[in-house]
């Protein structure tokens, strides 16, 4: 992105927290279509996010509903020292996380699990394979691959993949939402991504080892399917 482009989104991000910030402002007078245009402005992401953390479509649902129904009781507690959206998002995750609980009752789960050192230790550069997961999770096709290896991360480490990889939250805005220091953010990012990624490379190593075999079982078919299709008479 060229300096011209990052301004540009910089731009339109202040504009749209200086738009949130006025509708608030009319919430908290009792303006309840101005609340409703919030709602509208976020609550397809929330759903997202939701939807992410809980792997559960009625939990994701019930925790938005939740999420804003907090938002619009609370409206006197936002400090407008962050963006409303980085607000807004942190009450959909702890709403999220709240379903989560609910299933899995024997184990808590909390943001504020005690990972080892997680701030004194510096992650190790990890080489970039392609497809990695921040790809993978754009290409509509492969989407599910990443939805469903998800599931296999712990929810502290798949909330900071979510905020800051899939949703493109800020370090600063991701550490805000969780309540974390930035150390402890770049740490739980680090680690869902060499999860992430140690699970995608077994995932298309298997699937590469099927379709080697299916070559060997079924040659004609593979390649008859390996063959450009020609019109009849061609």
């Amino acid at each position: 992105m060229n300096d011209m482009a990052a301004h540009a989104v910089q731009f339109e991000g202040k504009l749209a927290a200086h738009n949130d910030l006025a509708l608030v402002h009319a919430s908290k007078n009792g303006d309840v279509p101005a609340f409703e245009q919030l709602v509208k402005r976020y609550d397809r992401r929330l759903l997202r996010i939701a939807q992410s953390v809980t792997h559960n479509r009625e939990d994701s649902q019930d925790a938005v509903q939740e999420a804003f129904l907090k938002a619009f009781q609370n409206l006197n507690q936002f400090r407008e020292d962050s963006q409303f959206s980085t607000w807004l998002i942190r009450i959909t995750v702890n709403q999220s996380l709240m379903k989560l609980r609910k299933q899995h009752p024997i184990r808590r789960v909390s943001l504020d699990e005690d990972f080892q050192a997680e701030e004194d230790a510096l992650p190790l550069e990890i080489v970039d394979w392609a497809p990695n997961p921040e790809q993978l999770y754009w290409a509509s096709e492969l989407r599910h691959i990443l939805t469903q290896t998800l599931e296999e991360v712990r929810p502290p480490l798949r909330a900071v993949f979510v905020l800051r990889d899939m949703e493109g939250l800020s370090i600063d805005q991701t550490a805000v939402v969780l309540g974390l220091s930035h150390a402890a953010v770049k740490a739980r990012l680090w680690r869902a991504r060499l999860l992430l990624r140690e699970s995608l490379n077994k995932y298309f190593t298997k699937q590469t080892r099927s379709a080697r075999e299916s070559s060997i079982l079924y040659p004609g078919v593979t390649e008859a399917a390996a063959q450009p299709h020609r019109p009849a008479g061609s």
